[in-house]
């Protein structure tokens, strides 16, 4: 019996092309922004997806859309304006580039990217961020789930900020051993991004970190080092409002906590 074939739909060739659970959130969530920028409506992604593709293809002149072109430059520059601001970092950004990007290629439209590339913040550049409080870092580990304070207590170690879950990997993570006792672990943090750096967390955030791994593995994942270390440890019904009730939000006022 023949498997019958039908036409590829925008959202989820999307989809299938990523496989992290973190990436697909938060690709969907920038490439939602991208379209209620641009005034593409629709009740669900799917549909936004659908009309945005129609939209472009009927425009299309030799393969290349000079309205997706426009619709690309005009958003990535209304971000732009906010990065001089220092609202956001450079690295977001970037993340909002990817995941158009991504979107775009896997429904073979064509533009050029090397130009667009061009003109995204080069240099590192960080908002006006003040570090959470003691008493704001307790108020978040109160949160009935155990996922929580693991995540919390690796931030606070750390010092990444929400966004930097997107590219961390298991194996971005190193022990530092000394006289065969763990001291500290290095954290590669946006690897393989031109903000990449380096960050060092104490053995307690490490063993929360390797209790959450390890509690994965028990539940038969398989764990290697290239294993996304966010996933579910970030899915927690409820967390954004728990960040804000703490004051913990990015775009806030200067001198706002940012995590």
């Amino acid at each position: 019996m023949e498997t019958e074939i039908t036409t590829a739909e925008p959202y989820q060739d999307f989809l299938f092309a990523m496989n992290s659970p973190v990436i697909r959130e938060r690709y969907l969530t920038r490439l939602r922004s991208f379209f209620v920028f641009i005034g593409i409506e629709g009740s669900t992604m799917y549909e936004r997806c659908i009309r945005f593709v129609a939209k472009v293809k009927e425009n299309e002149e030799n393969g290349n859309s000079k309205l997706a072109y426009a619709c690309v430059v005009k958003f990535l520059q209304y971000q732009k304006d906010r990065y001089d601001k220092k609202e956001i970092s450079g690295a977001t950004v970037r993340g909002y580039y990817k995941a158009i990007k991504l979107f775009v290629e896997v429904n073979d439209i064509l533009l050029s990217w090397s130009k667009i590339k061009r003109g995204l913040p080069r240099g590192r550049h960080y908002a006006d961020d003040r570090i959470p409080t003691v008493n704001e870092i307790r108020k978040l580990v109160e949160y009935p789930d155990r996922r929580i304070k693991k995540a919390i207590i690796f931030m606070a170690s750390s010092g990444i900020r929400l966004g930097a879950w997107d590219y961390l990997k298991w194996g971005h993570i190193k022990p530092i051993i000394r006289n065969e006792q763990t001291v500290a672990a290095r954290v590669t943090v946006y690897a393989g991004e031109n903000e990449q750096y380096y960050s060092y967390i104490t053995p307690e955030a490490l063993n929360a970190l390797q209790e959450w791994m390890d509690y994965r593995r028990q539940a038969g994942e398989q764990i290697t080092p290239d294993s996304w270390v966010g996933g579910a440890l970030l899915c927690v019904p409820g967390l954004a409002p728990l960040i804000v009730q703490a004051g913990i939000e990015p775009g806030t006022e200067p001198g706002g906590i940012m995590i």
